[in-house]
């Protein structure tokens, strides 16, 4: 269930992925944040959801597996390549486990860093939706 793709181009150089927001990326993007060096394959990162922010997540190097709920259904997927991603729209419960060693995460999202719209507890979330 990939739902957002960059654009891959391949040549003798090297690799090249391209996003642009409003396009690939859609929204404007005003945040951004990367995740590496994860300790340990046991860490579990994100366990929350928010009541406004829109995301998309990709991972740039190795792999991780993103673990999501939206009140109805509970899905999960297999993050491992770059020029693929996934959007988290508002009110989805997410979070993100099972990091390689080599995992880096990029995350961009619609807005900037507001605590206020952190969902963080379960319960609060399930009678939000």
């Amino acid at each position: 269930m990939w739902n957002t793709k960059l654009i891959f181009k391949k040549d003798g150089r090297g690799n090249l992925y391209v996003g642009e927001a409003r396009k690939q990326i859609p929204f404007a993007i005003k945040r951004f944040y990367i995740i590496s060096n994860v300790v340990s394959p046991k860490v579990v990162r994100g366990m929350h959801a928010h009541k406004k922010l829109e995301q998309a997540i990709f991972c740039l190097n190795g792999s991780f597996e993103l673990s999501m709920d939206d009140g109805r259904k509970k899905w999960s997927i297999f993050m491992n390549n770059p020029a693929k991603g996934v959007l988290l729209r508002k009110k989805v419960w997410h979070s993100m486990s099972k990091f390689s060693k080599d995992c880096v995460t990029l995350v961009v999202a619609s807005d900037y860093y507001n605590e206020d719209d952190y969902i963080r507890n379960y319960d609060e979330f399930s009678k939000l939706i």
